[in-house]
């Protein structure tokens, strides 16, 4: 093992360890770059096509990340 970092079930262990070894098992068919985990190739697509699923209640803004209405929501 790499680091001593303790998981509590096989799966996150797993995609811990892609830190250690680089691996990235999820591509983007549209531009080919890799992902070690679904989600984070998930939210890269939006880039794509456009989706901005996450939509500011005060002003309808839209984002295509949590994080980023989450910071535009502060400015209100």
């Amino acid at each position: 093992p790499t680091c001593r970092k303790g998981f509590r079930d096989k799966d996150t262990l797993i995609v811990h360890q892609r830190i250690h070894t680089g691996e990235k098992p999820f591509t983007c068919p549209t531009c080919r770059k890799g992902f070690s985990e679904k989600g984070h190739l998930t939210q890269h697509q939006r880039i794509h096509s456009g989706e901005k699923p996450f939509i500011c209640a005060d002003c309808r803004k839209s984002f295509n990340k949590k994080s980023n209405l989450t910071q535009h929501q502060r400015s209100h």
